[in-house]
């Protein structure tokens, strides 16, 4: 305990030291969170529930009632938010499977407005959520068993205000209030068809954009962010849960450290709950195909979820609470927009060190510096086409088994630097990039490589 207190004292003294752009609010991050309207997502989560269904095999000609017409409401509305959104629908043939939940073939549907970066277009940061509703109708079996049944489960009433009109109301407001403004990345709004019935909607985007080679830096995956109420009678608005996946340092994990981080700046008093899973046990969301794929992604919801309405006729406005869907869509706001605004993530490469024994943390080429003895740690990272903004680097330093980043040291300008007595082994360490204004990268952690077996030969 003493050896790894005084790690952290010397960071310390180093971090007040240092001369690093204050941890400050940016104002333009404070002003797209304080116009995040209640009023906006409750009248978002009304219509969205007036729609009756939005179950993908609904209604597509009903002006109405159904997908078809949920859609086109969702679409037209972020075509007014601004000229700038460039929205289109991302359409997918789906082949019915008898094996599946999905037995007829349909289309899918999914929404999507595109806010172009301003210096950094290619670079994207998403923001998405599911607009299909599903209401599960049960019937007895040949067997007599309970066992799903289909048509009845299409024709019912399914208004999903909170499972996911709660979702797809922050995404829309969050399109509203940022189309207003500029940003360094592209920002892409989504919502999603067909998550109830296995993920689909969400799927086919992520292989498009895997494909694309889409440089995509994080997703906000948003799904039931609506209740703040459980069915035992418990309540809470003051904190929302995030899961991210393994491992420790993954990419996702890292844009949970971030949200957390940046949000509780701008909302003190509404606190990020970090659940190191990759979602709640046996469920799954719109953000695991990103995970699958690769790309940075994470899950939004509720810690309040409220079983008795999900999945059911009875997930009416009168039963959510757009006021706690309000304080998570200000929590996006606030790390979705400085993210957007921030210089991009610096890039750190292992390499082995002297004495064949392997350091998290070489020098870019793998050279070590004169005189260097092995007990320092030694970092290196690369950035390619640095921003004409960029104000320098920070290292950040936690415990191992510490959740988020503990300390902070500003470094300037550089690609390489040494912490003097700091035995690696004992703490996890990482890189980010801090422009002019503050905007900070999401963190690049330096990380084992894996231990990969190989059987001896034996004669």
């Amino acid at each position: 305990m003493i050896r790894r207190c005084s790690i952290f004292l010397l960071v310390a003294v180093h971090f007040a030291s240092a001369e690093a752009p204050l941890k400050s609010l940016n104002p333009t991050v404070a002003k797209i969170v304080a116009e995040i309207s209640t009023d906006r997502i409750a009248a978002i989560e009304k219509q969205l529930g007036s729609f009756e269904t939005r179950n993908i095999y609904s209604a597509i000609d009903d002006p109405a009632r159904g997908v078809g017409a949920s859609r086109e409401w969702i679409a037209a509305e972020l075509r007014g938010y601004s000229p700038r959104l460039q929205v289109r629908f991302d359409k997918h043939r789906l082949r019915g499977n008898e094996k599946a939940r999905y037995k007829k073939d349909v289309e899918i549907w999914n929404v999507v407005a595109t806010l172009p970066g301003a210096s950094e277009p290619d670079r994207q940061v998403l923001v998405t959520s599911h607009y299909d509703t599903i209401h599960l109708v049960y019937k007895t079996g040949d067997n007599g068993q309970r066992v799903l049944d289909d048509e009845g489960t299409i024709a019912a009433i399914a208004p999903g205000v909170t499972d996911n009109g709660s979702g797809t109301a922050a995404v829309m407001e969050l399109a509203r209030v940022m189309s207003q403004y500029q940003f360094r990345k592209t920002i892409v709004f989504i919502a999603f068809a067909a998550e109830e019935y296995g993920l689909l909607g969400s799927g086919f985007y992520a292989e498009d954009a895997k494909a694309r080679k889409d440089s995509i830096e994080g997703v906000f995956n948003n799904d039931i962010i609506g209740s703040d109420l459980k069915e035992n009678g418990q309540r809470s608005d003051r904190y929302v849960n995030i899961y991210s996946e393994e491992p420790n340092d993954s990419n996702s994990r890292q844009l949970a450290r971030y949200i957390k981080e940046v949000s509780e700046r701008y909302s003190p008093g509404f606190d990020v709950n970090l659940v190191f899973r990759h979602d709640r046990f046996g469920r799954g969301g719109d953000h695991s195909p990103f995970n699958a794929l690769g790309f940075a992604a994470v899950r939004i919801t509720t810690p309040y979820e409220n079983y008795s309405h999900q999945h059911t006729g009875t997930d009416t406005f009168e039963n959510t609470s757009p006021e706690y869907a309000t304080l998570v869509t200000k929590m996006n706001a606030a790390a979705l927009a400085a993210l957007a605004l921030a210089p991009k993530t610096p890039a750190v490469v292992p390499a082995p060190t002297p004495a064949g024994r392997m350091f998290a943390l070489p020098l870019s080429r793998g050279k070590m510096p004169s005189g260097y003895d092995g007990y320092d740690a030694v970092l290196a990272w690369r950035n390619e086409r640095p921003e004409a903004d960029l104000a320098g680097y920070a290292i950040v330093i936690r415990g191992t088994t510490s959740p988020t980043w503990e300390r902070e040291i500003f470094v300037g300008n550089v690609s390489t630097y040494t912490l003097k007595d700091v035995n690696i082994d004992e703490v996890a360490l990482g890189v980010k990039a801090i422009d002019k204004d503050g905007n900070e990268s999401l963190v690049a952690a330096y990380v084992t490589p894996p231990y990969i077996y190989r059987k001896a030969e034996t004669y």
